[in-house]
């Protein structure tokens, strides 16, 4: 059959170009008459090839030298306890703006090991906006500040970055990373899941500043120490091989587009082009506060549970697919990541211009 549009929040879609030259290496990758899934992660073969992802990521981040890459497992999930077992090892207290499920996860992760104070949350209109932060509520003397940057079930997003001083400020970033430029030296650590906006599930990318390692609780376990991996240039165990192959092809096409500038201008284009035709819609709505939107994960609803279903369900057959809303807000949610084509967003628009004369 036909490719379909996949608005999928993850595993999402990945760029066709990508896939195709994927399929054309599967049997032989670079010259070696090998897959990069069949590859000794000790090959100098292999060793190219994360380098390279390193290199590229760098490049297009503009990664300052004194912060370590990693390319670990476990997903974000598992940096939820990562964080607290490296970090919050002085005064054993760390901030959280709760923002939706995942800012949820980390802080109630965190407790676990320390005092995780939340100094604000967006709990109270089920996480429709981002709210406004106060200093004075900041911990002075916490070992790290916690922010979901992209909301990917609620479609919110961080557009400015608090000021935490002294505090290493932390940023989960697995729905937005490359989709446009990020000051990396603003952060002590960014972590994001791949199967978002980089590459399939498997693989999670931690950027972290080099003052920042060797400083575990002593009962934290080996393979959740950032030392460990950072010392064996995230080859301590196998890492997720083949999925970091095809980061390093996304990476090439981000490149190839122009970069994360390039790709800033055509995600705030597609995201444009779906919010005006909600706000002018007398069927649909977005229910986030305007000035918080994410440019990567659109909510919307018809305010109609049964026409909500009805429409997920011709969308799909029409081959808009994945359009369902996470099941703890319902609704409809379309992720436009940066391999989502203009030409998908315009369809998708079409298509619901068409539904709504048919449903009035």
């Amino acid at each position: 059959m036909a490719r379909v549009y996949n608005f999928s929040a993850g595993p999402s879609v990945l760029p066709e170009d990508v896939l195709k030259r994927a399929a054309a290496e599967m049997l032989d990758c670079n010259g070696s008459g090998q897959s990069a899934m069949e590859m000794s992660h000790r090959s100098k073969e292999y060793q190219a090839i994360i380098d390279n992802a390193e290199a590229l990521l760098r490049e297009l981040m503009n990664i300052p030298d004194n912060y370590k890459v990693l390319f670990l497992q476990g997903g974000a999930h598992l940096q939820f306890s990562m964080l607290p077992l490296n970090l919050m090892n002085k005064s054993g207290k760390a901030d959280f703006v709760l923002t939706g499920q995942w800012a949820t996860k980390a802080q109630k992760e965190a407790a676990r090991y320390g005092e995780a104070n939340i100094v604000a949350s967006s709990k109270d209109a089920t996480f429709s906006y981002i709210p406004k932060l106060d200093k004075a509520t900041f911990t002075p003397d916490a070992d790290y500040f916690h922010i979901c940057v992209n909301n990917t079930i609620y479609g919110t997003r961080f557009t400015e970055f608090p000021d935490t001083g002294d505090v290493p400020l932390v940023g989960d970033i697995s729905s937005c990373i490359l989709s446009e430029p990020i000051d990396v030296s603003k952060f002590g650590v960014l972590y994001a899941g791949a199967q978002k906006n980089l590459a399939g599930a498997g693989v999670t990318l931690v950027i972290i500043r080099e003052d920042l390692i060797g400083n575990a609780r002593e009962s934290t376990p080996t393979m959740l120490d950032y030392k460990i991996h950072a010392d064996a240039g995230s080859m301590y165990n196998t890492p997720p091989c083949y999925t970091i192959y095809i980061a390093g092809l996304v990476l090439e096409w981000v490149k190839a587009q122009g970069g994360l500038e390039a790709m800033k201008a055509i995600n705030e284009k597609k995201a444009a082009m779906l919010y005006d035709f909600l706000d002018n819609s007398e069927m649909f709505s977005n229910p986030v506060n305007k000035e918080d939107r994410s440019l990567m994960n659109v909510t919307f609803v018809t305010g109609n549970e049964e026409l909500d279903a009805k429409f997920v369900a011709e969308a799909k057959a029409a081959g808009f697919v994945n359009l369902k809303g996470h099941r703890s807000v319902g609704g409809m949610r379309a992720s436009i990541y940066n391999a989502m084509p203009v030409e998908g967003v315009e369809a998708l628009v079409e298509f619901m211009k068409k539904f709504e004369a048919e449903n009035k």
